[in-house]
């Protein structure tokens, strides 16, 4: 009775491994696809259809998002697309933020459905601002590109300043709810940053998030926040759905694909909401 209940759990465990590595592969491909972080769609997948504790969820998706990135910010680095100036001003903010909103969580760890709902609702205004951002993005862009806007109006020292703000506030928002540091990361950079070139937005942005995730990650680690199966299981399929997914990102219209990433990060964020 006891061998056949033990073959039960190990055949639910496997099954259960490999949907997470589906569902990797899913969320690593339409990465690939839009460009988007993976803690957008990742965390709320582990959240509403596997039913993760919110606080593991974030945890493992904080160390997976830097694995995963550790790969472009090196390519980025490698072809020279990366402000390492710009990259030490957001470290500057965010570090001390993640440290800070983390001693919070275990603070209020004490309280698990209190921890819940605030990690909940954290996760569902970074959605909402992701969604804004991905809207956004392309208008930036444009503005940036236009030969009569050459900054923001900030003095070298005050954009000094702002940046540091910005990386506190994605420090906050990833820390928190693992979700930030895509978009809503290039966002800022591109308001900022007007004149940056794309490509250096975004390899400045990626290597930006990987101290930030690796330490936010860690802390969650040390807290015992973090499922190692299931970052695994997570990785195995991710890694070769980001391939897949760049590949043939080009031959799907930008146009398209944020409207409708948009919407449905917009109506995952609703529906944590009304939880």
């Amino acid at each position: 009775m006891r061998v056949a209940y033990m073959k039960d759990c190990y055949r639910a465990g496997v099954y259960m491994d490999w949907f997470y590595t589906v569902s990797g592969f899913a969320v690593g491909f339409i990465v690939g696809v839009t460009g988007v972080g993976g803690g957008s769609l990742m965390t709320p997948l582990l959240v509403l259809v596997f039913g993760i504790a919110p606080a593991t969820a974030v945890g493992t998706d904080l160390l997976y998002a830097a694995l995963t990135k550790m790969g472009g910010s090196w390519a980025h680095g490698r072809r020279g697309t990366i402000d390492w100036e710009v990259v030490k001003l957001l470290v500057l903010g965010s570090l001390p933020a993640s440290a800070l909103s983390m001693a919070l969580l275990h603070y209020f760890a004490l309280d698990e459905s209190y921890l819940k709902a605030v990690i909940t609702s954290m996760l569902s205004v970074a959605l909402l601002l992701t969604a804004i951002a991905l809207i956004l993005q392309p208008w930036l862009q444009k503005m940036g590109q236009h030969k009569n806007r050459k900054s923001v109006g900030l003095d070298p020292r005050h954009l000094r300043l702002a940046t540091i703000a910005s990386g506190f506030i994605l420090g906050v928002l990833v820390t928190i709810s693992s979700v930030g540091a895509g978009a809503l990361g290039v966002v800022l950079l591109l308001f900022l940053y007007p004149r940056m070139q794309g490509t250096k937005i975004v390899g400045t942005d990626i290597a930006h998030a990987v101290p930030l995730t690796l330490f936010a990650g860690l802390g969650y680690a040390v807290m015992g926040l973090v499922d190692y199966g299931l970052l695994g299981s997570l990785l195995i399929g991710s890694l070769p759905g980001v391939w897949l997914g760049s590949h043939l990102g080009a031959k799907i219209p930008d146009r398209i694909l944020r409207p409708i990433l948009a919407a449905m990060l917009m109506l995952i964020s609703t529906k944590l909401m009304l939880q």
